[in-house]
């Protein structure tokens, strides 16, 4: 049953990502268990869909600029993707062993909001300095 009740059914497919090295990427985001359910077209425009572990998916584009992310971002921009997990621990570990770059090591958080959420989480750069958080609400 769909929590949303104007357009039922409406939940995340895929994010899409951008690689300025489309094989550098894709092992990257192997080594956190997601896996490429398809892929299409050939080098220099190759695209691939990974799936998360939920049916929810990354898109990864080849062919992008390498270049400095600016996080303080510009109106309209993701500035960084959260993904649910068990384990924000280990998630990081294992993120980090993959050549992610740490920005925020695991730590509890108390988010003053209604009602007040207690969650357990940590951030990393990936490859192209995509920002992935790893969250889990206690």
């Amino acid at each position: 049953m769909s929590a949303n009740k104007i357009l039922p059914g409406l939940g995340v497919h895929h994010l899409a990502l951008r690689s300025s090295d489309f094989t550098r990427t894709l092992a990257f985001y192997e080594a956190l268990g997601c896996r490429v359910v398809a892929a299409w077209n050939e080098a220099p425009k190759r695209i691939a869909m990974l799936d998360l572990g939920d049916d929810c998916r990354v898109e990864v584009f080849e062919g992008a600029t390498e270049g400095k992310r600016d996080i303080t971002g510009s109106a309209g921009e993701w500035f960084h993707f959260a993904l649910r997990v068990d384990d924000p621990d280990l998630a990081y570990a294992t993120a980090i062993a993959a050549g992610a770059t740490s920005i925020t090591a695991p730590k509890d958080v108390t988010l003053n909001s209604d009602p007040v959420m207690y969650v357990r989480l940590a951030f990393v750069a990936g490859p192209d300095g995509e920002v992935l958080e790893f969250f889990r609400q206690k």
